[in-house]
């Protein structure tokens, strides 16, 4: 580490092993750098300690990087590196900056031209897109889709009409508590053709990753209130 690298770390996506998702190049940088910018720092000590059992977390300078923080502050967190030390991004779960607030610290980065490297691990994005068989050469991600009923239809009916006119994936994610309702709007407003797919827990002992058409969806709809989930529809055929 002769020059300051902001290293973007992927974490578990949720109870499992390490061993299973994460390369031990990864685990070596965890253990060797003393900077990090996270989404939520008891989280984070938690996935490091299981990267390295003798880490000294009591040693290691956190900056927490998530809503709730004030846009102002963030460039100050990259001055560690200003002094020639490497720095880490940890996200909640998955790819750091990919939908979370990792972007915007790493933009700053790419703008003061220090290197950035994206270390290989799990992406429940990539993933899902993968076991779906849905087209991976044209893909689009939407994060959140809207909260107000209405709006989140409409939102679902344009997606839809996109993997048609463009024939593209469509994927979305929801707050896990959300994810029944979202489900049913899928299957309520959806063309009966329609190809959803429902991903859950991916790299997990429980994955479940189903495709089906929104018609043999209805009245088959897994249990989803709690499991963090991606949703993909795509044109039928």
């Amino acid at each position: 580490m002769d020059k300051a690298v902001l290293y973007l770390i992927p974490v578990l996506l949720g109870d499992t092993s390490v061993e299973r998702v994460i390369p031990e190049f990864n685990k070596r940088i965890v253990s060797e750098l003393k900077f990090f910018i996270v989404e939520n720092i008891r989280s984070a000590r938690r996935f490091m300690k299981k990267c390295d059992p003798g880490i000294d977390i009591d040693s290691l300078t956190f900056y927490e990087l998530n809503k709730h923080t004030n846009k102002k502050d963030i460039e100050g967190y990259l001055a560690p590196m200003k002094s020639g030390n490497s720095m880490g991004v940890i996200s909640e779960a998955g790819c750091p900056a990919i939908a979370d607030p990792g972007a915007e610290v790493v933009a700053i980065a790419q703008k003061k031209g220090y290197k950035v490297v994206p270390l290989v691990g799990p992406s429940s994005l990539l993933m899902a897109i993968m076991a779906s068989g849905f087209n991976g050469q044209s893909f689009a991600f939407h994060g959140y889709l809207p909260i107000d009923s209405s709006k989140r239809v409409s939102k679902i009916k344009y997606l839809e009409m996109q993997s048609y006119k463009d024939d593209q994936t469509q994927l979305f994610i929801e707050t896990p508590y959300r994810n029944q309702k979202l489900a049913e709007d899928i299957i309520e407003n959806c063309k009966p053709h329609t190809q959803l797919c429902i991903a859950m827990n991916i790299s997990c002992d429980d994955e479940w990753i189903v495709t089906k058409s929104v018609k043999s969806w209805k009245g088959n709809l897994p249990d989803m209130q709690k499991t963090p989930t991606v949703f993909l529809i795509y044109r039928g055929k």
